[in-house]
């Protein structure tokens, strides 16, 4: 009996890298080594579009729950090889239907022909292996609209694979391929989430608390080591810096006004910071400041708290942006639209109405008569002008990737990863 013997990774946003991306396939292939250390007969195969994890005997459920927590993977699914040959590819399909740990009703074939030298066309191989299932299954029936079994199969030189579930990963970048940061930890949700945000684009970070008995416990320096240990599941090793602060915290209040206290104790904390960045040759510093959020964290006392330095800071003010940003298709997103202002969304609305229904009257354009012909060579010209005048710069638009209501309302989106430990 066939079983599952790999585990074919797809890659995200890294397929979006030109001569570079080698560099972050290597990093991506390294972490996942590094993940999967204690399953010591994998082998990991990896090319330029996509890796593959040959799994060699070891079992597939914890390699996939590991899997799950590694960023730089878009998606993954467990996977059949084959040699190129109608019949295996017909068997080797029927068998990854029949191990799936779930049962469906409904199923279709996706055939992709990479490979142009096999005989069968893409339609003929789906027709095949379509008719092959039906016949040796009871109960499925094919439904290529809306299935509960999708068949992948792609034909490539090498063989063919077969797979029939998709499995999402952590998305983002591998991390270690953006340099490395300091994260500021205090011990709440703001800095754990702020850390994580920065691992999924591809910074590797060091953590920094300070720790000031008897103001702080150590149940709360214990809160912070905890924290560290669940930001290493995505990050791995992940070093944790730990600055006696009592006597600079004492200091502050017998010198500076308690108006003032608060902002002078933050500027010393960052001073900290910045010179144990220097120290580790780190490029930029993680807080989970909120523009807002406190009465602390206002434009002005974040002015004054950051002035201390000259260091690029990664504050989660900035990091809804930078996410949806980095989503889109669009390589000109970022000048096209900086800043998320909704007035810009209602335009977008009437573009998208206005080819929808543009594209209704098109289909019945041979049929209407002179006038309706005038009516859409008048819309023509103008669409075409409005073609000219996006070029330009004149009109604002989005990419169709991008969505709104996947945008975040807060950061109890991310209080579950650290609910545990909160």
């Amino acid at each position: 009996m066939m079983n599952y013997d790999r585990i074919l990774i797809r890659y995200g946003e890294m397929t979006t890298k030109g001569k570079n991306r080698n560099i972050f396939v290597r990093r991506l292939k390294n972490n996942i080594a590094r993940k999967l250390q204690a399953f010591e007969r994998i082998q990991i195969e990896y090319m330029r579009d996509r890796m593959y994890i040959l799994l060699n005997g070891e079992p597939h459920e914890p390699i996939i729950e590991k899997l799950k927590t590694v960023f730089g993977i878009h998606s993954f699914s467990l996977a059949m090889k084959c040699e190129n040959d109608l019949d295996a590819i017909k068997e080797t399909a029927l068998a990854a239907v029949r191990q799936l740990p779930y049962k469906g009703k409904t199923f279709k074939v996706s055939a992709r022909r990479v490979d142009k030298q096999f005989p069968y066309r893409s339609d003929e191989l789906n027709y095949e292996v379509g008719a092959h299932i039906l016949r040796q299954t009871d109960g499925l029936r094919v439904n290529v609209r809306e299935p509960d079994i999708d068949v992948r199969i792609e034909v490539r030189q090498d063989g063919t694979y077969v797979t029939c579930r998709d499995i999402f990963g952590a998305g983002g970048l591998p991390v270690g391929t953006s340099g490395k940061a300091m994260l500021m930890l205090s011990g709440g949700i703001d800095s754990p989430v702020a850390g994580y945000l920065a691992m999924k684009r591809g910074l590797e970070i060091e953590a920094v608390h300070f720790f000031s008995p008897p103001f702080t416990s150590e149940r709360a320096k214990q809160k912070v080591i905890d924290l560290v240990r669940k930001l290493t599941t995505y990050g791995g090793r992940i070093k944790l810096h730990i600055v006696p602060f009592t006597e600079v915290q004492q200091a502050i209040y017998q010198g500076v006004p308690n108006e003032y206290s608060l902002i002078s104790t933050r500027r010393a904390m960052l001073r900290i910071t910045d010179a144990l960045r220097r120290r580790q040759r780190a490029l930029a510093i993680v807080t989970g400041e909120s523009l807002g959020q406190v009465a602390s964290q206002t434009l002005e006392s974040m002015y004054v708290i950051n002035e201390v330095t000259n260091t690029r800071f990664c504050a989660r003010l900035f990091r809804w942006i930078n996410l949806k940003l980095s989503s889109w298709r669009s390589k000109s997103a970022h000048m096209i639209f900086p800043f998320f202002r909704m007035k810009t969304v209602a335009p977008f609305l009437r573009q998208e109405r206005r080819k929808r229904s543009q594209k209704k009257k098109k289909c019945s354009i041979m049929r209407a008569s002179s006038t309706s012909l005038r009516f859409w060579k008048r819309q023509s010209m103008t669409q075409k002008r409005s073609s000219l005048m996006k070029k330009q710069g004149r009109a604002m638009s989005l990419p169709s990737c991008f969505e709104f209501q996947n945008l975040p309302k807060s950061i109890a989106a991310y209080r579950h990863l650290f609910s545990h430990i909160l």
